[in-house]
């Protein structure tokens, strides 16, 4: 190394920190938090430029860290949408705020999602306190995303800034809409901001690291949320039992075999879903196997089957045999 390339000597002994290089390129994780339906799903979406995340208007819609990559020229921003954090009435509750929590200490930047349509209240006041901790902690920078911008006039997302300012101590804040697009990429350039210098960890097409079992579970649980009583999301558990592929088919027109099984708490969630005749099954078929084919590439046999198992939010036992 020459003496230009060489790091100056600290007059106290040592070498002086060199500031990061504004042109290095960056990545590691982003988590995306918030209480449920703060358009987390939607706006991790929107980031990746491609459906990674199912998204319903039913909270807690979320069930696991999914993750979703953003590749650019300078950055390579790995999203981790979350469960929406909440007071938890079950195992199952209590699992997925573990899980966000566990989450947290992983990555290297949160951005906290608050609905611009909707004014902070005590679930979002809950999750800045343990923000704040985790900053002090862990030194973890967190920006506020002021979702669902779209939804209100100027002078109301005005106030929702001051609120937003007002509930912590943020490294930034960012309104944005990812149902229209406005300042989409203004939040993954900020979050970016905050990524260490790093070579790429996923190659450039790379958009999501889940598998094809998980992807096909969640497209058959979002199809079939659509449109049922409030409560009966939370009771509603995805298997996906087998994909295999057809062995009598010719090679230029395949089709895979998916059999999945989906579960409910009581026989009366278990009418719901299938409907006066098979009605509302048909169209949860219909609709989850069109997004089913664009991740196998080609024609699918979906088979649902709706199956009871009581109880099982609050059984150890069976949060474990169905993947929680």
């Amino acid at each position: 190394m020459s003496e230009a390339q060489q790091t100056p000597p600290d007059p106290r002994g040592g070498a002086v920190e060199q500031p990061p290089d504004p042109t290095a390129y960056r990545a590691g994780f982003a988590c995306v938090v918030g209480r449920p339906n703060a358009g987390k799903s939607t706006l991790t979406n929107a980031l990746v430029g491609q459906k990674v995340a199912i998204t319903s208007s039913k909270p807690q819609t979320t069930r696991h860290a999914i993750r979703g990559v953003r590749t650019t020229e300078d950055y390579q921003l790995i999203l981790v949408d979350t469960p929406g954090l909440h007071r938890p009435r079950t195992l199952l509750g209590q699992r997925l705020n573990d899980l966000v929590r566990e989450t947290l200490l992983e990555v290297d930047v949160i951005g906290f999602c608050l609905p611009a349509d909707q004014r902070p209240g005590p679930g979002d006041a809950f999750i800045a306190r343990d923000l704040a901790d985790l900053q002090r902690a862990k030194k973890v920078p967190v920006v506020a995303l002021a979702t669902k911008s779209d939804a209100v006039d100027k002078q109301r997302l005005a106030e929702h800034l001051i609120a937003i300012d007002q509930l912590g101590s943020w490294d930034a804040i960012v309104p944005c809409s990812a149902v229209r697009g406005d300042q989409v990429d203004d939040v993954a350039r900020v979050l970016a901001s905050y990524l260490p210098t790093s070579p790429k960890l996923y190659p450039d097409d790379v958009l999501t690291d889940e598998s094809d079992v998980v992807m096909i579970a969640e497209l058959v649980r979002e199809a079939a949320l659509e449109g049922v009583r409030d409560e009966l999301p939370h009771s509603l558990a995805v298997v996906v039992e087998e994909i295999v592929p057809r062995g009598d088919r010719p090679e230029d027109r395949p089709l895979t075999d998916v059999r999945v099984n989906i579960f409910v708490e009581r026989p009366s969630q278990k009418a719901i879903i299938i409907g006066r005749g098979g009605s509302r099954l048909r169209d949860v078929g219909a609709t989850a196997r069109a997004g089913i084919e664009k991740i196998v590439g080609h024609k699918v046999f979906l088979d649902l089957h709706v199956k009871v198992a009581k109880d099982w939010q609050r059984d150890p036992k069976q949060l474990q045999r169905l993947g929680f």
